[in-house]
């Protein structure tokens, strides 16, 4: 029988994202409303990213910079960078390593799709300290989710049969919605506590359940 594949969302989904960016605008501008500078730049980023192919790197140094323009602020000499250079230290959630080594013991192959770039998801990877069998990063197939890129690559590069595999995110957005329209199970791992109507095959509040939760999906 041909193999067990889960595909993931890295970045919201693995890595604190939210968290990551959140810091990192807080630090730039400390006196400005922390929440409403990650709300900003959530709204912006899928503005820059969409119909393009720009090197992640450059759509954060760009959205960061709308979001300063948006909000009466200046980004700091030397700091356009300043979210890719920080990417690589933002903290992976603790439920993740155990949970993908134990999806790993129990035969299941691993992918990441990823809106972001090779190098920053590998620094990522070594975070989470658990092998990963694929990667699909948008700077790398000049598009970002949720266009079907990502995962018309990863069926294309391993062949894997759609009965077999599922995906799991935290983004409705980015993730769940075009799952749905490409009629792929998907779980939605819900951090926030949110609501959806979204259809989908399983909604976790971390991934503390998610092997057994897969095995139900897809039984060996």
């Amino acid at each position: 029988m041909s193999a067990r594949w889960a595909t993931f969302d890295c970045y919201g989904t693995l890595v604190d994202w939210p968290g990551g960016v959140s810091g990192t605008l807080q630090r730039l501008w400390p006196d400005a409303d922390g929440d409403a500078l990650l709300a900003a730049y959530m709204r912006l980023e899928p503005e820059v990213q969409e119909g393009r192919g720009i090197p992640y790197r450059e759509v954060m140094a760009e959205t960061m910079a709308r979001v300063a323009e948006e909000l009466g602020l200046t980004v700091p000499e030397g700091e356009s960078h300043a979210l890719t250079e920080a990417l690589p230290s933002w903290r992976v959630f603790p439920d993740v390593p155990s949970a993908l080594s134990e999806l790993r013991d129990r035969g299941w192959k691993l992918a990441i799709l990823s809106n972001t770039d090779a190098d920053l998801l590998e620094a990522s990877i070594a975070s989470i300290g658990v092998e990963i069998d694929e990667r699909v990063v948008a700077s790398d197939i000049g598009s970002y989710k949720p266009a079907f890129g990502h995962w018309e690559t990863f069926f294309r590069r391993t062949d894997a049969e759609r009965t077999r595999h599922a995906h799991v995110a935290a983004s409705l957005f980015h993730d769940i919605e075009p799952c749905a329209k490409l009629g792929l199970p998907a779980v939605w791992i819900d951090r926030l506590g949110e609501t959806s109507m979204v259809p989908r095959s399983a909604t976790l509040p971390d991934l503390s359940e998610l092997p057994p939760t897969l095995d139900r999906l897809v039984p060996d």
